[in-house]
């Protein structure tokens, strides 16, 4: 949605984005030197890790703008190790600021996680893991480790971002039924009124303020149509914006442009409510005939008001700012706190994250553990492939490649790194270098 026909800022509630964490460092080989020291033992450090992208929901930020035209967001890069034993510095974390009520998805819309209220946070792209340094490979049989492990490659990920306004109060009526005079003439919001459907195009916030001091948030968002549930007109563009909100005020129009009765528009409205989410009806709701400096009052109304002569205008603002208070004060659950609540990614198994898949006339092994255990810096050392090929038989990949059908002499491909099969569960090196 946008108001760029209007010369307005463009307001986005829906956008891709594009997360990549910081690289690791990698690790060192090096010896110490030290005088009237004949061998010096290893004293390589390791590298440092990569920095980690943090989505954090933002008060001070309204729409998903900044995300349309400049999508990718990346964090820092660990450094390398280095000799007697330093180690690299950890890349810089990245946070983006996303506004509060923003929920993230995959492209294949699975939902992550509902950043639901200022102060929430979730790791959305963590850094990759810094190489070990040589001093890490030292063992009885390993005396002096000449190789180390690089830094591990961050993975890039594409989300989406969806945003639902967080506001008190939502101004639910058809096109043309004076929301956006209403919420001009209660709060200091500069809406854009004109005397034709759809004047609205992307939501407008008001803040209000009543005569015992007390502040709530108003919505004024795009006219709801028949059929809106289904996605016609604005469908759900509109719709998403009324979920979190405390309470619904349905504004009736009775002006001489109304295409239905008020009956008639509150059934439309309440059916396309029901349609997308039943649990919206149970919202406290106040009814409210709109333009009757034009039209006749709606009796059963529980207020009629004209929201150009003022009349009924300071009494709805009272109405509102008392329900709104007893719906705080009773804990609606809108899941609208202000918990700096942090949002992490449940940890994989290992042998969950281990897969081997047929790849044309070879066999491709995936998975974290696995390319850790060849990303070393010099597989032609024997030391490292020797570590490389104990690594790999201690996650079972060797189990896992008979059981998939493997035979010997069939290539082995873990990250970059190609093996040859031997049905006894070992490996021969092709090469020790990349395949």
């Amino acid at each position: 949605m946008n108001d760029r026909a209007f010369g307005k800022t463009a307001f986005v509630d829906e956008c891709a984005i594009c997360l990549r964490g910081g690289d690791g460092g990698n690790g060192c080989v090096s010896f110490r030197r030290e005088a009237h020291v004949e061998k010096g033992g290893p004293d390589g450090g390791d590298g440092g890790r990569g920095g980690d992208v943090w989505l954090v929901a933002d008060r001070c930020v309204v729409s998903l703008l900044a995300f349309r035209d400049h999508p990718h967001r990346r964090a820092g890069d660990g450094t390398g190790g280095s000799g007697k034993g330093r180690h690299g510095k950890t890349g810089k974390d990245l946070e983006v600021p996303v506004p509060a009520g923003t929920v993230v998805s995959t492209p294949d819309g699975e939902r992550l996680v509902d950043l639901s209220a200022p102060g929430r946070r979730w790791l959305a792209a963590p850094g990759g893991a810094g190489g070990r340094g040589n001093a890490r490979f030292l063992n009885n049989r390993r005396r002096a480790p000449r190789f180390a492990e690089r830094g591990e490659i961050s993975q890039e990920r594409w989300l989406r971002l969806e945003m639902k306004l967080l506001a008190d109060v939502a101004l639910v009526g058809m096109p043309n039924a004076g929301k956006s005079t209403l919420i001009s003439r209660i709060s200091a919001s500069k809406a854009r009124v004109a005397d034709y459907p759809f004047t609205t195009l992307a939501p407008n916030l008001g803040v209000v303020i009543t005569g015992e001091g007390e502040e709530f948030v108003v919505a004024d968002v795009p006219g709801l149509i028949e059929g809106a549930s289904a996605g016609k007109g604005l469908g759900h563009r509109f719709l998403r914006h009324v979920e979190r909100s405390l309470l619904l005020v349905f504004l009736l129009s009775t002006g001489p442009e109304a295409e239905m009765g008020p009956e008639r528009q509150l059934e439309v409205l309440l059916g396309e409510l029901r349609a997308y989410r039943p649990a919206l009806l149970e919202r406290r709701r106040l009814v409210v005939g709109s333009k009757v400096d034009l039209g006749e009052e709606v009796q059963w109304a529980d207020l009629n008001i004209s929201s150009v002569t003022g009349r009924g205008v300071r009494e709805l603002v009272g109405r509102l700012g008392a329900l709104v208070r007893e719906a705080r004060e009773d804990g609606d659950d809108r899941a609208d706190d202000s918990r700096a609540v942090v949002h992490r990614p449940q940890p994989e198994r290992a042998e969950e994250m281990v897969q081997v898949m047929r790849e044309y006339d070879a066999w491709r092994v995936t998975g974290r553990p696995a390319e850790r255990a060849v990303a070393l810096s010099d597989l032609t050392e024997a030391d490292a492939m020797s570590y490389a090929l104990e690594r790999l038989g201690s996650l079972g990949i060797d189990r896992l490649l008979a059981r998939a059908g493997a035979r010997t002499g069939e290539t082995v491909q873990v990250g970059e790194v190609s093996f040859e099969y031997i049905e006894d569960g070992l490996y021969e090196s092709g090469g020790g270098l990349p395949g």
